[in-house]
């Protein structure tokens, strides 16, 4: 399946709140009605861990789990699912009693009340997830879930092999130890470096801290990924809706 936009248009359900399964393959722009039909009988199509190979099957597109070819298919439901590439300077809060521009401010134009998932601190830009969820939000941002998370730094230094090896092999802060999933280094400038980081961790200011315990103070840093969402080429100040796929991903993480 190619990555798709989530359905924007109603879904069409009988009396009982049910349609047929090729139906809402079809009109969450799986494919084609009759390619959906292929696929069911190819047995690639599961609703709630059951292959479903019968045409005409019915179920309710709020609550069934569905799976085309091992990829979840997000429930039909009333909730957004934003991407924003929050820009430098923006509180990551909804408001800010101080008056500093913060995360209301950048959609302040969205009819919804929304959450942010998770948080970057004010310095810090990039991809923050947000949506009008409650529980989706504060599931995937609990910490058990380790939900990993890609940053871009540009530090002061010449970060060398050694360094990224430290960094692998774990650091120990006052608030306990950090754990590296992926390192490189994107780029060497004069007396600068830009490095890309993987972690899971969502304590407060932790690739700064991190970064600047191994002697290499970040100048600048933007948040690049998480889990399976990308920023990717989003304007700064931008928001765009979550891809099916990356939603469904999503939504497998936080067992919802």
């Amino acid at each position: 399946m190619k990555p798709q936009n989530l359905p924007t248009r109603e879904i069409e359900v009988d009396d009982e709140g049910l349609i047929r399964l090729q139906k809402l393959l079809a009109q969450s722009g799986v494919a084609s009605r009759r390619r959906c039909e292929e696929l069911m009988l190819s047995g690639v199509v599961e609703v709630d861990g059951e292959v479903v190979t019968r045409l005409g099957t019915k179920v309710d597109p709020r609550t069934a789990v569905i799976r085309v070819e091992g990829r979840r298919l997000p429930p039909v439901s009333a909730h957004v699912y934003l991407a924003l590439n929050k820009p430098r300077g923006v509180v990551s809060t909804m408001s800010d009693p101080e008056g500093r521009r913060s995360l209301g401010d950048v959609v302040a134009d969205r009819p919804e009340r929304l959450f942010h998932v998770g948080r970057l601190d004010t310095d810090t830009s990039g991809l923050i997830i947000l949506t009008n969820d409650g529980d989706f939000a504060q599931k995937l941002a609990h910490p058990s879930f380790e939900v990993d998370k890609t940053y871009v730094a540009e530090v002061s230094g010449e970060v060398t092999k050694a360094t990224l090896g430290r960094l692998h092999a774990g650091v120990e802060l006052e608030d306990g130890p950090v754990a590296v999933s992926r390192t490189r280094i994107v780029q060497h400038g004069t007396g600068k470096t830009i490095v890309e980081l993987v972690i899971h961790e969502g304590r407060n200011r932790i690739v700064r801290r991190l970064l600047d315990h191994v002697g290499h103070p970040v100048n600048r840093l933007s948040r690049t990924r998480i889990g399976p969402v990308r920023l990717g080429q989003l304007p700064s100040g931008q928001l765009r809706d979550l891809t099916r796929e990356e939603l469904g991903e999503l939504l497998d993480t936080a067992q919802l």
